[in-house]
């Protein structure tokens, strides 16, 4: 089983909302390959700080409006 990043992100969302952007036209765009671009979406893998970069300035919008460091509680 993969192991989830403690990084939050709205890609998902942001493609939605950006004329239901697909994966692939996020990925040519930034730089990477689909299948980057799934694994970000869904918490398996945290992206380089330039490809975090690179996500935000496609939706003209600030880094954290993109990705939420949320990190995990001692118990």
């Amino acid at each position: 089983m993969a192991k989830s990043t403690q990084i939050k992100n709205r890609i998902r969302e942001l493609r939605f909302h950006a004329g239901e952007m697909t994966q692939a036209e996020l990925a040519k765009r930034v730089g990477v390959t689909r299948q980057t671009i799934l694994a970000i979406e869904q918490g398996k893998y945290s992206p380089s700080l330039e490809v975090a970069f690179q996500i935000a300035a496609v939706f003209e919008i600030p880094l954290t409006e993109v990705f939420e460091y949320a990190p995990k509680r001692s118990t």
